[in-house]
């Protein structure tokens, strides 16, 4: 092989091993921002941090409702002292005549089941028999609940306002239904923001 095709070869190389190496790669998408949801009350406000490594498409509905405003001027309907406290009800909101804890947003999610525990603090999504019934009604854990584990939809806990929580969950209760787990003064749940985490 003549030496002038020989340098020519080298050079094709090259040229085609520049071409390659600086093609542009694409682009890696941005990681999902970290964020919370304060919520505010009538009693106070408290922030929740989320779970999406196990509850992805919950933690994305929440999110979904709380932006558009469904959660604003609710209340939580039912507080159970040393178990939890109650609320996202529609019919919470004042003017509604639907009966409290029996609305939702009009679709229903699948269940994402996960190890994480209900113990104080935890937010965890409400449900009936149906293990895919939960639409936006959720409830924060005032003590261990563990017997709910792999039962219900666990997808964050509380990061600040566990006073909050405290004062929400000695509210006096009267009987409904058999129950007496509905407040007798309104817990109004007046906004639920989602913001940048600090």
């Amino acid at each position: 092989m003549p030496r002038g095709d020989l340098v020519l070869a080298r050079g094709e190389v090259a040229l085609l091993l520049f071409v390659f190496m600086s093609k542009p790669t694409a682009p890696k998408e941005a990681a999902a921002p970290n964020e919370v949801a304060v919520v505010k009350t009538s009693y106070g406000d408290m922030t929740i941090a989320f779970w999406p490594d196990v509850a992805p498409k919950t933690v994305e509905n929440f999110k979904k409702l709380a932006r558009a405003g469904y959660y604003d001027g609710t209340a939580f309907h039912r507080i159970i002292k040393g178990f939890m406290i109650q609320g996202g009800c529609p019919n919470t909101k004042a003017g509604e005549k639907g009966i409290p804890g029996t609305g939702g947003p009009g679709y229903k999610i699948k269940a994402e089941f996960n190890p994480k525990s209900h113990v104080r603090g935890v937010i965890s999504m409400a449900r009936s028999s149906d293990p895919d019934s939960a639409g936006s009604q959720f409830f924060l854990c005032h003590g261990d609940a563990k017997f709910l584990d792999r039962q219900y939809t666990a997808f964050g806990e509380l990061t600040a306002g566990d006073d909050v929580l405290e004062r929400i969950a000695n509210v006096p209760t009267k009987a409904s239904g058999g129950e007496k787990s509905t407040p007798i003064d309104r817990v109004e749940l007046q906004s639920v923001k989602i913001v940048a985490a600090a």
